[in-house]
């Protein structure tokens, strides 16, 4: 496996760009559902940096934030559970079984980090695009801008304070996980390194747990 590639290295960066870019990429008119009783200007609105716009967008074009809060808040979310996928991997714990056992192909055997992409059959990938397509069609839809498909926070319906507590809560890890992926993405296609090889390369100045170990508290 040569994760030193250039093609892949310069792959890994322009994908990484591209996510970033797509938030602005033009979209249909259309009039979104906003279901949350909450005041979207106030999302995330946290200390120390409070309503963030260093390029005046909120005043220049107002008529486009809420698509683009519809858009951080799901790149947010897919970006969390990407973070979550990559340090579960990296950490050497994998789906048991076959993905595709035509072509004697387990799970195990996909590489971690960006460049498993490439090892994954080409019906694998139509297939992730194809469910992908279907949540962001029918299931839950990219039309409803609101966020809220009625699934509730794990079981309860919140209200007032907690709810804006909770929805402050993901959009700021959201964001934080935007970068955190990003920048593993840019990372990997710069060393060559996952981040499981990367932490067992490190030098001794290092503080922390012993060399090649990733910690996910309650599990490794």
């Amino acid at each position: 496996r040569n994760y030193k590639s250039p093609s892949r290295m310069k792959l890994a960066i322009f994908a990484s760009l591209l996510a970033v870019a797509s938030a602005f990429a033009p979209t249909p008119l259309s009039k979104p559902s906003t279901a949350l009783n909450v005041n979207e200007l106030e999302i995330g609105a946290t200390a120390p940096l409070g309503v963030f716009d260093p390029f005046n967008q909120l005043t220049l074009f107002p008529e486009k934030f809420e698509r683009r809060r519809a858009v951080e808040r799901k790149h947010g979310r897919i970006s969390m559970v990407a973070v979550v996928g990559m340090l579960v991997h990296n950490a050497g714990i994998e789906i048991p079984g076959m993905i595709s056992p035509s072509n004697d192909l387990a799970f195990s055997d996909i590489p971690d980090g960006f460049t498993g992409i490439f090892a994954v059959p080409t019906l694998g990938l139509l297939q992730i695009l194809l469910v992908a397509g279907f949540i962001e069609g029918g299931i839950w839809p990219a039309s409803n801008y609101s966020g809220d498909y009625g699934t509730g926070y794990l079981g309860q319906t919140l209200e007032g304070e907690k709810l804006k507590f909770k929805l402050d809560l993901e959009l700021n890890q959201g964001r934080a996980a935007m970068l955190g992926i990003t920048g593993a993405m840019i990372q990997e296609g710069i060393q060559g390194e996952t981040l499981a090889e990367h932490i067992a390369n490190a030098n001794d100045s290092i503080i922390g747990p012993a060399h090649g170990c990733i910690l996910i508290p309650g599990i490794v």
